[in-house]
């Protein structure tokens, strides 16, 4: 059977290599022998419509080049090559069980060197970021999945190569593909074929970059290297241990660059002692993706260990990030420095990744980010902070002495400048905050100029960045002469108009606390998705707004939503009908905002809210019955929404479990039915929210809920069903005269605030004694904790309390107008 399979796949491949086929396999092993100088990667793309020459020429290629490691190696070493594919596609199936068979039985006959071939599917693909590869074949015929791209590539070192496999390339774009299939809904069910026209012409217009087509035995692309001699060959730099230093020598050794030196270098100098001038003592970490960041911190976390067991009977350090994924290759260096140490250790394991290092007296653990900020821990470590909300990194900042921020400005996970605008520039204006930053350039697994990350880079817009504003630029916002420009994905993606797209999505990077190559594929090929700009006449983008269409269900999906179920997209209807339960927000077709973002360097001077306006006047003018939007609750970004208008129709009943934000719907309602409806239904949220307070919303922050009641403005009926009796009333008095304590008319105080909010007046109370009634007795918190809500001593907030409340008893009687 096997035998009958060889003599298959090798008539396919004598049927490849006709045409230009000696031409491409000059191109490849000069491509490969110049990587292997160069310490840097090759990408071959293979097209075509034949599974059987696809990997039967893939897999030739992977051989070509184990052979010639091989000839140019002494002794034995391994190679790892990883195969990802789709297990649910049949064919894939098969282009991948052919793969293995011809590696297996390659590796078996060459008795030089040793393959590790592993096969993976890509929903596995975030287990493997850290990890290093020889060789890394994509099999893309079936999907092309952005997100898929920007993890993978960085994982193959200099030398190596990668392979993809795609489907002709004439037909390819309009191929519809799993991602496109996930971003159809029930009224947009074709989905916008860009992306991969896009990334195709990334392809093509990149060097180290060889494109050959199977099927025409044709040299589409060839990877235009140039003449390098053995002289140009090039290796890493020995390591700069420093003499004088605290660390074992034998950690500094386990550093694979010297950025990697200086990381744990920092570590040492400036978490170990106390320094009794600072409260709190930082250490950031700033590197582009594959610079080893996270493998550093790793050593550096067990040197500091070793250290603070000197003087501590134990150490605890606390690791956070988004996802146990990102934690592993810091858990695996910690693990590799502590076996150089001989230290012994238990690992607790959960779905196969680290959860904790166990040790005698110390243990390294993960922990989401919400809850690091519960433990009494002696260092916190949070890696790929850029992907956490800058509220909850200060609140990591605030709580703990020695701490350490690792984050990606470029790639996967990157941030841009954000992150250093965001939080950095508090942290360093922070008197009592000693702060020291490590930025890394030199990659790991490759070099500095290698070809294959730019183009991963410009395909994925890793790097994009919105352009600088002079000052002409701002009088130009200030004057207001910036126009409102629709942007079509067709136009937006074409050639021509990188530098738009740059700055475009440069401002979402930057604005927004978590940006993945995902994103970019949604805006190109989300059927329902759209995209409108501020732009000055100078070409700057200052705004941009991504929209999606959501709405106009049948009766049927209605039917189905409020049951319980689920349909793709349409978040706004979903939520709105499940949780208050009127059909029309079913039927009545509406914007989406997805995100809306001002470039950095203008926020606060009017962009987001004339945007904001355009939209709902465009959205008119379409015939929509509404504008709404789902965003984190911060204090500021509720008050940006309410202040253009919106209405709070929903808050999440949990917070979520990364950002520590708790999630809310906002609305603008423009149709008359719309309008009619939301009426009726901010009355039934009000009165849940504020039923609710005392539980599910307990910690609800208290600045925030002062906003969501006081934009009440109008009498509910609710208020009807609440009276406070002669006698209750008598109690209060004697409440306010002294004479009685808070606890001991508590429930007719309760009664009162709530009675002031359902009667559409809680505006008349000015925050700060209305965060405190809130969280006094609408959340039922106890003196300590109300007082800290507002910056008050206990006694402060009794007699704050005591005030407020008689000018309560006094606007529910007489009203607070003037």
């Amino acid at each position: 059977m096997m035998l009958e399979e060889f003599t298959k796949i090798k008539e396919k491949l004598r049927e490849v290599t006709r045409g230009d086929y000696r031409e491409f396999l000059r191109n490849f092993k000069h491509s490969i022998k110049v990587a292997s100088l160069l310490r840097q990667r090759r990408l071959i793309v293979l097209c075509g419509s034949d599974g059987v020459k696809l990997s039967g020429l893939a897999v030739e290629l992977v051989i070509r080049y184990l052979k010639t490691l091989a000839r140019g190696n002494s002794g034995r070493r391994s190679y790892r090559v990883l195969y990802f594919y789709h297990d649910e596609v049949s064919e894939a199936v098969e282009r991948v069980r052919m793969f293995r068979k011809v590696l297996k039985h390659y590796a078996k006959k060459s008795g030089k060197v040793r393959v590790s071939l592993e096969a993976a599917v890509y929903e596995q693909s975030s287990k493997y970021l850290g990890t290093t590869v020889q060789v890394l074949v994509l099999d893309l015929v079936d999907d092309l999945r952005p997100n898929d791209i920007g993890r993978l590539l960085g994982i193959v070192e200099g030398g190596g190569f990668i392979v993809m496999l795609t489907p002709p390339h004439d037909t390819w774009p309009r191929a519809k593909t799993f991602f496109k299939q996930i971003l159809a809904v029930p009224n947009h069910p074709e989905p916008r074929h860009i992306f991969i026209s896009w990334f195709l012409r990334n392809l093509y217009n990149h060097n180290g970059v060889i494109i050959y087509d199977v099927d025409g035995c044709r040299l589409l692309k060839s990877s235009q290297e140039p003449e390098v001699g053995e002289e140009l060959r090039r290796s890493r730099s020995p390591l700069k241990i420093p003499s004088r230093r605290v660390f074992p020598k034998e950690l500094y050794e386990l550093a694979l660059t010297q950025d990697q030196v200086e990381v744990i270098k920092a570590i040492e100098d400036n978490l170990v002692e106390k320094f009794k001038d600072y409260k709190h003592q930082v250490v950031v970490v700033i590197a582009d993706r594959g610079r080893g960041k996270s493998s550093a911190v790793g050593l550096g976390i067990v040197g500091l260990i070793e250290e603070l067991l000197k003087f501590k009977n134990r150490v605890r350090v606390a690791v956070t990030a988004n996802e146990l994924n990102a934690v592993q290759s810091l858990m695996d260096l910690a693990c590799k420095a502590l076996d150089t140490l001989k230290r012994n250790y238990r690992v607790v394991k959960r779905g196969g990744l680290v959860v904790e290092i166990k040790g005698d007296r110390f243990s390294i653990e993960y922990w989401p980010p919400l809850d690091v900020l519960r433990l009494g821990v002696d260092v916190v470590v949070v890696d790929e902070a850029a992907g956490i909300p800058v509220p909850l990194l200060h609140r990591v900042w605030r709580g703990f002495r020695r701490t350490v921020f690792s984050t990606t400005i470029h790639g996967y996970e990157g941030a841009g400048r954000g992150f250093s605008v965001r939080f950095l520039k508090r942290v360093r204006e922070d008197r009592k905050t000693k702060l020291v930053i490590v930025e890394m350039e030199e990659p790991i697994r490759y070099s500095v100029d290698d070809p294959i990350e730019s183009l991963q880079f410009d395909a994925l817009l890793l790097d994009a960045e919105p352009k600088d504003l002079t000052e002409e630029d701002f009088e130009a916002i200030r004057r207001g002469e910036y126009d409102y420009v629709k942007l079509e994905p067709e136009e937006l993606f074409a050639p021509g108009n990188e530098d738009l797209l740059r700055q475009l999505f440069g401002i979402y990077v930057l604005a927004h606390y978590r940006n993945e190559p995902d994103d970019l594929g949604m805006i190109a090929d989300a059927p329902h998705h759209s995209v409108r700009a501020a732009i000055l006449r100078s070409g700057k983008v200052v705004g941009a707004v991504q929209l999606a269409e959501e709405g106009g269900l049948s009766d049927d999906y209605v039917d189905e939503l409020l049951k319980g179920g689920k349909i793709p997209g349409n978040i706004i209807p979903d939520r709105l009908l499940k949780h208050l339960r009127r059909r029309v927000f079913g039927y009545g077709v509406g914007w989406r905002i997805v995100r809306i973002a001002v470039h950095i360097d203008a926020q606060g001077m009017g962009v987001g809210s004339e945007l904001l306006r355009r939209v709902v006047e465009e959205a008119r003018s379409r015939g929509y019955d509404w504008v709404g939007a789902g965003f984190g609750v911060t204090y500021e970004l509720l008050k940006f929404w309410l202040k253009n208008g919106f209405r709070v129709l929903h808050v999440s009943p949990e917070r979520n479990p990364v950002s520590g934000e708790y999630t809310a719907l906002v609305v603008y309602p423009i149709s008359k039915t719309w309008a009619e409806a939301v009426e009726e239904a901010t009355e039934d949220f009000i009165v849940r929210f504020v039923e609710s307070l005392p539980s599910v919303y307990r910690d609800f922050e208290t600045d925030a809920a002062y906003l969501v009641l006081s934009s009440v403005q109008r009498k509910l009926r609710y208020s009807e069903r609440l009276g406070l009796g002669p006698t209750q009333v008598e109690r209060l008095h004697l409440y306010l005269n002294g004479v009685f304590t808070l606890e001991v008319v508590f429930d007719a105080a309760l009664l009162a605030v709530k009675k002031l909010v359902y009667e559409g007046r809680m505006a008349c109370l000015d925050q700060k004694s209305g965060q405190l009634l809130i969280a006094r007795l609408l959340q039922g918190r106890d003196w300590d904790s109300a007082a800290e809500e507002v910056g008050m001593s206990k006694v402060a907030a009794a007699n704050a309390v005591r005030e407020a409340l008689g000018r309560v008893l006094k606007y529910l009687s007489e009203g607070c107008q003037g």
